[in-house]
């Protein structure tokens, strides 16, 4: 038997009278809700976990693959570049076949392109299947919000993207620490091997209880100039971004500009193309929600200052007080402790009060801890980077949480696939932008105080191709320091870099806080999804 509903599409929050269904989420183990959401966070932990999870790994695969410095920076950019590039095609596939296919193949993929890396005896087949993993990673991530999205009535859509969130913040923060356990103790291989099992049960789960979702004004056809138009816009924005740093092109580089250029064009002729279309990709006028483009913006700005400020703190903690990856996560654990224990509170907040409140709320706490981690010093204890750690995950928590509600809940239901494939993409290019931009700013730092707190040390002065090695290895924490070099001069030499670090993770810190600063004001530009009515219910089969 087949049901069907009419869905408001023009973005007014109207409803239409459902029809009844025998499939009605909620009812039986098909389609009932809360077992929905524990389907898809099974699949989403391991795109989240993956995006932290390998930067452990990584040393250990240089070292057994031989691969060089930039070989195994592909394994991180080409999965990220993969992901952000086919977010919201994925949501439109999901949109148009239905979010429960598109989910589990993401989930088949995903898991099958892990099994692939671990069997993988040469960089180059690592590169390419990390690759795979992004576009699959990209096709299960926006269908899980679309599922969650159709299968929870308004009133509990909040807490159950709250819970969804805290799966993320959790894997993401907790990636270090189960890859830190995995090298140490098994081997690099295991870091992939281990969404094997995961992956087998998010398909067992999906097969038995995912109901297959979709809006009747879903779309017919696809707009292939503007998926290459977009895809090429996101992928030379994301390149420039991943190139921008000094120790690669550097922001004036022609090459750079060149990059960045062609991402401005492919955008302006993507919006032209999008408004000749007749089923455009995104039609433009979901952004005349204020809401959900200030949702957008919240993302990115969010994004920036979490994941560019997280950055540079796994540095500080392993590069300046010498801490192994797996003491390093556990220092971590007050951040994804209040992010477990904030994103299902925030959710509830946000369903009685609103998103204004909680979102601004939260950048204001963001903003106040990443001043507080601009004031970390090199013998600064543990108590102390705890509180700011803990301050910002009870901070992120309700962002996290309260902007995927406003972009996917003020999206009509037909496009809730592109909604949230808007906010997944919001995320990794704020991501990117936030370690391009406050790397930059990092890079500068250093650059104009290495020689001067080098000469004031009484250190032998360098060339400038020495100091430009100095500065790359100062960046990161690391003391550039030649074989043989005497205890005393070691000392001083350590001591030169480490501050020279901090002061460099200091201005990115402030940089961040400001940006979460401007987010706070963007908060206030967001209200309640005006369409989450459209969820529940609206199905057919």
């Amino acid at each position: 038997m087949t049901s069907q509903t009419t869905i408001d599409t023009t973005g007014s929050g109207g409803k239409a009278p459902v029809a009844p269904s025998d499939a009605t989420p909620g009812k039986g183990l098909r389609g009932h809700p809360w077992l929905t959401l524990i389907t898809v966070a099974v699949g989403v932990m391991m795109v989240a976990l993956d995006g932290t999870i390998v930067a452990i790994a990584n040393p250990a695969i240089q070292k057994d693959l031989g691969a060089t410095f930039a070989e195994v920076q592909w394994i991180t950019n080409g999965y990220f570049l993969a992901l952000a590039v086919s977010l919201i095609t994925a949501g439109k596939l999901g949109d148009r076949f239905g979010h429960r296919q598109t989910f589990l193949i993401g989930v088949v993929g995903f898991a099958a392109a892990s099994g692939a890396i671990g069997l993988s005896d040469s960089i180059a087949f690592v590169v390419v299947f990390r690759v795979l993993q992004g576009l699959f990673g990209a096709l299960l991530m926006p269908a899980a919000l679309g599922l969650l999205r159709a299968a929870f009535p308004a009133e509990k859509l909040n807490m159950a993207i709250g819970i969804w969130g805290m799966v993320i913040g959790a894997s993401t923060a907790g990636g270090p620490i189960l890859g830190g356990v995995l090298v140490e103790h098994v081997n690099w291989q295991s870091v992939f091997f281990i969404n094997v099992p995961v992956g087998i049960l998010a398909v067992v789960l999906g097969v038995l209880i995912l109901l297959d979702h979709r809006a009747e004004n879903a779309p017919r056809s696809f707009d292939l100039l503007g998926i290459a138009l977009l895809s090429t816009a996101v992928f030379c924005l994301v390149w420039a971004l991943i190139k921008a740093p000094p120790s690669e092109w550097g922001w004036g580089d022609v090459k750079t500009l060149s990059f960045l250029g062609a991402s401005v064009l492919c955008f302006v002729l993507f919006a032209f193309w999008e408004t000749k279309v007749k089923e455009p990709l995104i039609p433009l006028a979901l952004f005349r929600s204020v809401a959900l483009s200030a949702g957008v913006v919240l993302m990115i700005l969010m994004a920036i200052a979490f994941m560019g400020g997280l950055f540079f703190v796994t540095f500080y903690l392993q590069n300046v007080h010498g801490m192994s990856p797996i003491d390093a996560g556990l220092h971590l654990l007050p951040l994804t402790g209040m992010m477990i224990v904030g994103s299902p509170l925030a959710g509830a907040m946000i369903t009685k009060f609103g998103p204004r409140v909680p979102l601004a709320g939260g950048m204001a706490f963001t903003a106040i801890a990443m001043y507080g981690m601009s004031t970390l010093e090199t013998d600064t204890g543990s108590g102390v980077m705890s509180l700011w750690f803990a301050l910002l995950g009870f901070g992120l928590a309700p962002v996290m949480v309260g902007a995927t509600e406003v972009i996917v809940g003020n999206a009509p239901m037909e496009l809730s696939g592109v909604a949230g494939g808007l906010q997944q993409a919001a995320m990794q290019i704020g991501g990117s932008l936030g370690t391009a931009v406050l790397g930059a700013v990092m890079a500068s730092k250093v650059n104009s105080d290495l020689a001067g707190n080098w000469a004031k040390a009484g250190l032998p002065p360098l060339t400038p191709e020495q100091e430009h090695q100095a500065s790359e290895a100062v960046q990161v924490g690391v003391p550039p320091l030649a074989p043989g070099t005497p205890d005393a001069i070691a000392a001083k030499i350590t001591g030169v870099a480490h501050d020279t670090f901090i002061s460099g993770m200091s201005a990115a810190s402030l940089v961040a806080a400001g940006v979460a600063v401007v987010a706070v004001l963007v908060a206030f530009l967001t209200k309640r999804g005006e369409n989450a009515e459209a969820g529940a219910g609206a199905a057919h089969i």
